[in-house]
């Protein structure tokens, strides 16, 4: 997973510049010496950020906000937040204070369920999410106008799936799955609007 994330980085960083260069042919190469016009302006790679990663997660409509973000709370058990992930087919979940809606407590992940709870021997009905999950002052976030290969670049060098989004307050969560998605599909986008612009769809 680390090389195939460092070389999806590295073809990102190369694929913009060719990319391009060939609209810049295109526009200068017209049939009969007439400049064509270029096709639709479309979003870069290096202008996509965290917040066009949340948009795409947020099927609910609520843009990323807090009341669709699913999380759990420091004093509920691990059982009840294990639970929780699997319903929604999850890794990780905020952890808000009991009583706070928008300031993060911290994050729990599958990761630490293992680690912690089955590693360790404990009971996952009696234990609490604050005792295990990672607490918000050594997270590791990103706010919603990093860019996305910047925050690949941040979750693959510090080892880890899954970042909040925090603007001030928790809006958000993001994992490496969901980047590499957004990367993913907007390489095909650009590569389809090239092959149309080359086949003739723009003259």
């Amino acid at each position: 997973m680390k090389a195939f994330v460092r070389g999806l980085i590295a073809r990102a960083n190369l694929e913009m510049p060719k990319i391009q260069r060939k609209w810049a042919w295109k526009e200068s190469a017209g049939f009969g010496g007439v400049t064509p016009p270029p096709p639709p302006p479309e979003k870069g790679l290096e202008n996509l950020t965290v917040a066009d990663v949340l948009l795409t997660k947020d099927t609910d409509g609520g843009g990323g906000k807090v009341d669709t973000l699913i999380s759990c709370r420091t004093n509920d058990t691990v059982f009840d937040a294990v639970k929780n992930m699997a319903k929604h087919n999850i890794g990780s979940l905020v952890v808000l204070r009991p009583g706070d809606q928008q300031y993060i407590a911290g994050i729990v992940t599958e990761r630490d369920y293992m680690k912690k709870i089955i590693g360790a021997g404990r009971s996952s009905k009696v234990t609490k999410v604050g005792e295990v999950m990672t607490d918000e002052s050594k997270l590791v976030s990103v706010s919603s106008g990093t860019n996305i290969i910047k925050a690949m670049q941040l979750m693959s060098e510090n080892h880890i799936r899954h970042v909040p989004v925090i603007d001030g307050k928790i809006v958000g969560m993001i994992s490496m799955v969901d980047v590499v998605r957004a990367i993913v599909d907007h390489q095909n986008g650009e590569l389809k609007r090239l092959n149309q612009f080359i086949k003739g769809d723009y003259y």
